[in-house]
């Protein structure tokens, strides 16, 4: 008896012992934090938005996979993005790729990346996005609820239609072109062109009939897009660079540690760097591509007389910009 009484006691005593690790045991898998992040363009390998969401995912994982894990949502799944940006003030989205118009909703300064031909080069982009005036422009943001952790690149605007391919002003009167924000309106506008404001969830079935005649995108994301199924011609107008970032939700940020903060800044700027350079050396890529659905692509030589016709946006929007941005940049880009 006295035997089995000892034993009686280890045993309770092994028990006991088990049961005070379950709690530790659980915390330690809690401690790893789950980061859903959502983009609206698709999750293709040459789509602009999807390289700087995977490639965060693999540098912060690489990183710091014990303490994150990152779960991805092309495609609209946790919605579009102007609700994506609503849902980073919330803080019910936790993180997100979206492109700078939307961002231009919350913070009219971001207006100034989407002013028509504006910049020569892309390097000018992140010259001024990675200094002073991305600064500027991200603190405005975090007093929105949103954190921006990098700039991402997406390359210039083009115009698809169609009607015919543009080679001066002149063909765009007239044509029902797709906006996604205010200053594409005020473009189109200033072009003659007879511009519809729509969200992009809408936009290719408006397409597909008739509602809209032709639209604008960025090279990364038309293959992925199959815009060939939707349009017959791609005009190479440059006419805006694509800007984009990486964000996350202040909400979410705020409660994470210093040493957290720090490995989510490390792997946004690292992702920012690949994805950069990728995307610019996927677009020649995707135009032969495009080429061989049947898309028709032109060159368009001569920009100088589209921008003497939307020159005059520059001071309608010195306002909203922010005369001290808007100056500081143009002496940075000319």
């Amino acid at each position: 008896m006295k035997r089995n009484s000892i034993w009686h006691k280890v045993g309770f005593a092994l028990a006991a012992i088990a049961t005070l690790a379950l709690p530790a045991l659980s915390a330690q898998a809690q401690d790893k934090l789950t980061i859903k992040l959502g983009w609206a363009t698709s999750d293709a390998s040459q789509d602009s938005f999807a390289i700087a969401a995977r490639a965060f995912k693999a540098r912060l994982e690489e990183a710091a996979g014990e303490r994150f894990e990152v779960e991805l949502y092309p495609n609209r799944q946790i919605g579009d993005e102007k609700q994506l940006v609503e849902g980073l003030r919330l803080g019910t989205v936790t993180a997100a790729v979206i492109s700078n118009g939307v961002y231009s909703q919350v913070v009219p300064a971001f207006q100034l990346n989407d002013l028509p031909f504006f910049y020569a080069r892309e390097r000018q982009v992140f010259d001024l996005m990675d200094g002073e005036i991305g600064a500027e422009l991200s603190s405005r943001l975090d007093d929105k609820g949103i954190v921006m952790l990098a700039y991402l690149a997406n390359g210039y605007r083009h115009m698809l239609n169609n009607k015919a391919p543009v080679f001066a002003p002149s063909d765009v009167v007239g044509v029902k072109y797709r906006v996604h924000n205010n200053v594409a309106l005020a473009t189109y506008q200033a072009l003659g062109a007879s511009p519809v404001p729509m969200a992009w969830g809408e936009t290719t079935t408006a397409l597909q009939q008739g509602a809209v005649d032709g639209l604008d995108l960025p090279v990364g994301v038309m293959d992925s897009l199959k815009i060939n199924e939707s349009v017959k011609y791609l005009s190479l107008t440059g006419h805006t660079y694509s800007g984009a970032a990486l964000s996350m939700s202040k909400r979410f940020f705020n409660k994470l540690t210093e040493e957290q903060r720090q490995a989510i800044k490390s792997a946004a700027t690292a992702a920012a760097a690949e994805q950069r350079a990728t995307n610019a050396a996927n677009e020649q890529a995707i135009l032969e591509t495009l080429a061989a659905k049947g898309l028709m692509i032109n060159e368009v030589a001569d920009k100088t007389a589209f921008r003497a016709m939307v020159l005059p946006l520059y001071e309608e929007l010195r306002e909203d910009i922010g005369s001290d941005i808007l100056d500081s940049a143009m002496a940075k880009t000319d």
